[in-house]
């Protein structure tokens, strides 16, 4: 998980070292992938930054979740973790101004904020949010993209994209031929043997 841990310490150096004023929105700071029942527990750590202003109605948004497994999404570990609510769609929801790949055949996950106003004061640095997870059925990762909305301590809205990482499905190992191809293979070896029987008793 070498891209996961990188991705992490890009994000986390970013909240460390940029400019308080010149970074706002969630941010997804780690991303870890457990095996959970027979499926595969993603969990998404996501943090506030400083001058950052979560609304009620604030969401973010994670892209092309393949395999999600229906009913699986929680947030936890947090005070604010029961001020969310959770939804699927196809498309969307997407912030204005930015512009994620979105497969309209792979579930998005997106987590509404319903909870009071935080407002972080700039002494006081980022906040975490808590763990955001579902479970998929896939192992295996692939990049995508993060995407929230927030308010700023000026009153506006800030609407911000992230990478991140989601689960694909497996693809067949170099090599291995497809099931139709070894179906081929199989009916072909009696023709092959009845093709050399006939031309030694030919030459008979």
């Amino acid at each position: 998980m070498m891209r996961n841990w990188i991705l992490s310490a890009v994000a986390v150096a970013a909240m460390t070292f940029a400019p308080s004023q010149a970074k706002a929105g969630l941010v997804p700071i780690q991303v870890s992938v457990m095996p959970d029942a027979g499926m595969y527990r993603f969990t998404y750590a996501v943090a506030l930054p400083t001058d950052a202003v979560l609304r009620p109605g604030d969401y973010f948004t994670i892209y092309n979740f393949d395999g999600f497994v229906a009913g699986s999404a929680v947030s936890n570990g947090s005070v604010y973790s029961n001020d969310w609510s959770f939804s699927s769609a196809n498309l969307g929801p997407t912030p204005d101004g930015v512009g994620p790949t979105d497969d309209p055949s792979i579930p998005n996950l997106t987590w509404t904020y319903t909870g009071p106003v935080i407002n972080l004061d700039a002494s006081l640095g980022s906040t975490g949010l808590g763990n955001f997870w579902a479970l998929s059925q896939y192992p295996n990762t692939t990049n995508s993209w993060f995407t929230a909305s927030t308010g700023t301590v000026s009153g506006l809205t800030d609407n911000n994209i992230t990478p991140t990482t989601v689960p694909v499905p497996s693809a067949p190992p170099p090599g291995v031929p497809e099931p139709a191809t070894l179906i081929l293979a199989g009916l072909g070896l009696p023709l092959v043997a009845m093709f050399r029987k006939r031309k030694f008793t030919a030459g008979q």
